[in-house]
């Protein structure tokens, strides 16, 4: 078996970033693999962090503050995101994750949280058996040179332009 870990991006403006990753995640479990999730931009509330802290090789982490979406970007947000990244690097660069997820990285790049050379230090860090994935919208050209595997996601419709809220269990 190849031991190599590759790089994963879904990037686009379609839905299905993070739930792709987090279906690797089930998949990696199962498998046995340890698996590290960190999420920028968002909180601890979002119902996959109840589901996978029933797996026991999988840690997730979320590094977004109090911030609302849309909500202007605070100190507060600037410093746990510098802080999650410190925390992913250790995670990619450690050699004890067979998968490490960086979610919604790529709209921490675009809302400057950090720049695209800091997040390109994860991939200059990596463990080269570590897997990563990295999710969200406003791939740079850095990264989707770096990466092995691209997917982008496609909105063709989306029920949230006619008014709907993300809903438990579906969007959060």
């Amino acid at each position: 078996m190849d031991s190599r870990g590759y790089v994963h991006v879904y990037t686009g403006s379609g839905k299905g970033k993070t739930t792709a990753a987090l279906g690797l995640v089930l998949r990696a479990s199962g498998a046995g693999l340890s698996v590290y999730v960190g999420q920028f931009l968002k909180r601890a509330e979002y119902s996959e962090h109840a589901a996978l802290a029933l797996l026991p090789t999988v840690k997730i982490e979320a590094y977004g503050a109090q911030r609302r979406i849309g909500a202007p970007i605070s100190e507060e947000d600037i410093r746990q995101a510098r802080l999650g990244l410190e925390k992913l690097k250790e995670a990619v660069s450690s050699g004890n994750y067979g998968l490490v997820v960086a979610d919604e990285l790529l709209v921490a790049v675009r809302l400057e949280l950090f720049s695209e050379e800091d997040a390109l230090s994860l991939l200059d860090v990596r463990h080269p058996s570590t897997e990563l994935v990295i999710t969200g919208r406003y791939a740079f050209p850095g990264i989707l040179e770096r990466a092995d595997l691209v997917t982008e996601m496609k909105e063709i419709r989306h029920y949230f332009s006619q008014g709907v809220p993300a809903r438990k269990g579906i969007e959060k």
